[in-house]
């Protein structure tokens, strides 16, 4: 009884870690993305709040904590209240496999490709009931948008899987980041390493895939009619995904935690930092896409190029007997 306390109560107190690190990196990611899209754009970013800017996330979320909290008169109570608690759980739920190091992660299970994949495509809900519970016709158009953009684009996430699965025989993700102690699976498989970020940024809905909270078109899109701390939890599920899928890409592509001379998770938080920027350099970079132009780049384009390069991967492994 003594010892399954004792378990418990380190497993709750890793969870705490675990959420307290996740959440203080996805506030200080904001003020890095907004730092680096000022460089991008030859101005300077925030740097009014405590030196050098470092106190702006802190202030972000005062604000909107404070912020007052407007509700739709004709909107579903229930659902409009639930969505964004939805969004936050899921966005956090991914990190619960994720290995940090060697035995530096909350649980390790046999299926945790699986798991990954099944929790992501909850936080589609989120979205589709923030859309139609406002009752608002934008927020609508967004919900729409991201569900058929999600179906699409979790195909072409799935079909790069597959591929990590067949070089490292295992769903298990410390698993997979031990069979790239020789060579990272980005360098033996750089198509689907490709198509993996080019269907993440996707499935998290970053510019140029950013459809379902178009500015331009939906004026904020799902979340229109969400203020306060409701929109913040969205905000924040936001940038977890971002963090997530970064993760998530440098444990079945890059190595994981594995590097020469450093520590494993400070290896690990390298490479996760090194995609992050790259996510905000794809920002600064290009331009929307059309509707149209995104779900004929889904499935006329990534997924014929997913299937091809599953079907080239068996063929190869069973041609040296594997």
């Amino acid at each position: 009884m003594n010892a399954t306390i004792l378990f418990l109560a380190v497993l709750l107190l890793k969870c705490l870690i675990l959420i307290g690190v996740v959440l203080g990196g996805m506030a200080y990611m904001t003020l890095v993305e907004r730092k680096l899209i000022g460089r991008f754009q030859y101005r300077y970013g925030p740097n009014r709040v405590g030196p050098y800017g470092l106190l702006q996330p802190i202030a972000d979320g005062l604000k909107l904590l404070f912020k007052e909290d407007i509700f739709p008169s004709q909107a579903d109570k229930f659902l409009h209240l639930l969505a964004p608690v939805i969004a936050f759980i899921t966005a956090l739920l991914t990190f619960a496999v994720v290995p940090f190091g060697p035995s530096l992660y909350l649980t390790d299970i046999n299926v945790a490709i699986l798991y990954v994949l099944a929790v992501t495509s909850l936080g589609v809900y989120a979205i589709v009931l923030a859309g139609w519970s406002s009752n608002s016709k934008y927020p609508l158009l967004g919900g729409l948008r991201s569900s058929a953009q999600m179906v699409s684009y979790e195909l072409s996430v799935g079909l790069a899987v597959v591929v990590v699965v067949l070089l490292s025989g295992s769903f298990s993700l410390v698993e997979i980041v031990k069979s790239q102690e020789n060579m990272w699976f980005a360098f033996k498989q750089p198509v689907a390493f490709a198509l993996f970020l080019i269907s993440s940024i996707a499935e998290i809905n970053r510019v140029p895939f950013d459809l379902p909270e178009a500015e331009s078109e939906l004026v904020s899109g799902f979340h229109t009619e969400y203020s306060g701390l409701r929109f913040a939890m969205f905000y924040i599920a936001e940038y977890t995904n971002m963090i997530a899928a970064a993760c998530i890409a440098t444990t079945l592509f890059l190595g994981g935690w594995l590097g020469p001379f450093l520590p494993a998770p400070f290896w690990f938080g390298i490479k996760v930092l090194f995609l992050l920027v790259v996510f905000v350099w794809i920002r600064a970079t290009l331009p929307r896409l059309r509707y149209d132009q995104l779900m004929k780049f889904g499935w006329k384009v990534l997924f014929p190029i997913g299937v091809l390069n599953v079907i080239a991967t068996a063929f190869f492994l069973a041609g040296r007997g594997q």
